[in-house]
């Protein structure tokens, strides 16, 4: 019991949430677009979760053996760091994830394509191993991309634009360039999740040479960014919510504004980071709420 425990705290369950949302957007556009399809989005869900908790089990392992995990970490223990899995026991955990996200990955190509097609399951199948790479070297190994300050843009790019656009051309064998700017919406508003994160981390990650942006740009200029990542994305989704046409119970996805904006309010009024780690979970469940709320007013409504 104890054991399972401690893989569920290495999993980081609380994050999970926020990686379906992309799905939910993207599954949203193909029903818009007259496409329904049960099988696709059950197994998109279960691949962007296996490749979170890989990802999960990767961050704990890539800075517990770093020592990026220090006492003066802010935030929930981290597994390794807290002594619950140890390196190996975590590292096994990496490959058995592994295997199971190719498994995946290998089943949502065929139900998507069939055996007759060759192009799109090879390009699909060829993301879907940078997906688990991209996993895993955020934090592991000597080039871990994490430690370059280059960790935003990997975000965006598969919280955002492979997740929503990539997950839509699963349904339609298609893209549609509207769906461009709620993709980047979700992507933003993923980053500015990872944003806050590392401001939260700024001390401890500047002390043990983890560059993320924020250490390398300083807090103040991370607040200025972090209000950009967010309203940028609420602009983006804004424009495309008027340059759609349907019922007008598409803007209740806005509603989720509302508190990212209050959460806005309280970034700028805070100078202690500590303060800022309540602020992930709002993040990322508002992140989540828009997502469903769009994913609902678009597949049932539209």
């Amino acid at each position: 019991m104890v054991k399972v425990k401690a893989w569920l705290n290495a999993a980081r369950l609380r994050t999970l949430p926020l990686s379906i949302s992309g799905i939910l957007v993207g599954t949203a556009m193909a029903a818009y677009h007259g496409v329904v399809d049960a099988g696709i989005f059950v197994l998109a869900i279960l691949t962007t979760i296996g490749l979170q908790v890989t990802s999960n089990f990767a961050n704990d392992y890539g800075d517990g053996v770093k020592g990026t995990d220090g006492e003066d970490r802010l935030g929930p223990k981290r597994a390794l760091q807290s002594g619950l899995l140890t390196a190996t026991q975590l590292k096994f955990g990496i490959y058995i994830s592994i295997i199971i996200n190719a498994i995946l990955i290998i089943s949502l190509v065929v139900i998507s394509f069939g055996l007759a097609e060759v192009l799109y399951p090879a390009l699909f199948l060829l993301l879907g191993a940078f997906a688990i790479w991209a996993a895993i070297k955020y934090t592991v190994g000597k080039s871990a991309y994490g430690y370059n300050g280059l960790g935003d843009i990997f975000v965006f790019l598969f919280f955002g634009l492979v997740s929503v656009l990539g997950s839509m051309f699963l349904y339609l064998k298609a893209f549609s360039f509207m769906t461009v700017l709620p993709a980047v919406s979700i992507g933003l508003l993923s980053v500015g999740v990872l944003n806050l994160n590392n401001m939260r981390d700024i001390r401890s990650d500047t002390a043990v040479g983890k560059n993320t942006l924020v250490v390398k740009i300083g807090l103040k200029k991370a607040k200025i960014y972090h209000y950009l990542l967010l309203v940028i994305s609420f602009l983006s989704l804004f424009c495309f919510l008027i340059a759609t046409n349907g019922s007008h119970i598409r803007y209740v996805c806005l509603v989720g504004y509302v508190m990212v904006f209050i959460h806005l309010r309280k970034v700028a009024a805070t100078n202690n980071e500590a303060e800022l780690d309540p602020e992930l979970k709002k993040l990322a469940l508002s992140t989540f709420f828009i997502a469903l709320l769009f994913f609902i007013s678009y597949y049932y409504f539209l």
